[in-house]
């Protein structure tokens, strides 16, 4: 398992789909993962520390965890089936939770959770960026900069 970071989620374009990007901390690839609109808010939310006026689902399952002294003290992405990813919440009783990854790692930015990444999904779906693309990387850092949890609400009805 290779530890990853959370650069940030985006708008894929033209398909109109949110991505979540991870970051392999002591290496050059990175993972994208498409995911839905209100997962990336969430995610949006907890990376620009926004604290909504009523708990979110994952700002539940964060209270519940600490209220049941239960701790979440790792999240797994464990693999990748037909571009379907996989996760993995660890709790700190030794009980395994198979989750989605965008929950996994909504609940992991709200806990302060390390996450991991397996070898194998990042050989299959990662992307590496050499040194020389930094300046690609950084371009989309400063669009995460600028993204907003509204950019990711979906049409009105």
């Amino acid at each position: 398992m290779r530890e990853v970071d959370v650069m940030g989620v985006r708008v894929e374009m033209p398909s109109n789909q949110p991505i979540v990007l991870l970051r392999e901390v002591t290496g050059e690839r990175y993972l994208p993962i498409w995911i839905g609109a209100v997962e990336a808010t969430a995610i949006a939310f907890a990376q620009q520390g926004v604290t909504p006026p009523r708990p979110l689902t994952h700002d539940l399952l964060k209270d519940v965890l600490g209220a049941t002294g239960n701790e979440l003290v790792e999240v797994r992405i464990t693999d990748v089936r037909d571009g379907v990813f996989y996760a993995t919440l660890v709790l700190g009783s030794g009980v395994e939770v198979s989750a989605r990854p965008s929950d996994s790692i909504a609940l992991a930015l709200r806990t302060g959770t390390r996450i991991v990444c397996s070898e194998e999904v990042l050989d299959e779906a990662g992307l590496a960026v050499p040194a020389e693309q930094e300046d690609e990387v950084e371009k989309f850092r400063e669009f995460l900069d600028h993204v907003t949890p509204e950019d990711f609400d979906g049409p009105q009805e």
